[in-house]
């Protein structure tokens, strides 16, 4: 993840009613670019939306939605739940649970900063998938701890995928 090639500082109005092909996230003005596309990455994110869709309809569930996480920090999680639509274009308010998925050119410092800032707005469920090694883990404390069973769940066990669910080819 890197900040796009001569960027200069975007005032955060210009960056929330702009369209980029591929997104980008907003960090203090400026535009970094994700690490996505890959094969991996894509079924392991698709797995995950669609079974939280299926197994929780009452849950809003989508993909790389804009997302606040500071006035002038704007991410993009790779899959969110809510338990209602936000009220505007893009998520103010903190997501019930936010995936992120590693792509194999991750850096785990921008990572871990990415889970600091969901931590920090609120998001009381956070699950960092690894598609490579199949891990599953949960950032909680300001802690990643590795799941060892079978099936990851939010804190309070209303939600939760198995590895097989996750890890559909």
């Amino acid at each position: 993840m890197a900040a796009l090639p001569n960027s200069p500082l975007v005032p955060v109005e210009e960056y929330l009613n702009t369209i980029y092909d591929p997104d980008v996230e907003y960090v203090d003005g400026v535009l970094v670019e994700r690490n996505v596309g890959d094969w991996l990455h894509a079924l392991i994110q698709s797995n995950v939306l669609f079974a939280l869709r299926r197994k929780y309809p009452h849950l809003k569930v989508v993909a790389e939605l804009r997302s606040s996480v500071t006035g002038t920090r704007y991410r993009l999680p790779d899959v969110c739940a809510l338990l209602a639509a936000p009220k505007t274009r893009y998520l103010l308010d903190a997501a019930f649970l936010v995936v992120e998925v590693l792509s194999e050119s991750d850096v785990m410092s921008v990572v871990i900063e990415k889970l600091r800032e969901y931590a920090n707005k609120g998001v009381p469920n956070i699950w960092l998938i690894d598609p490579r090694l199949r891990l599953l883990c949960v950032y909680s404390g300001a802690a990643l701890v590795e799941i060892e069973g079978e099936v990851i769940a939010t804190a309070d066990g209303a939600v939760e995928l198995s590895r097989s669910e996750i890890f559909a080819e």
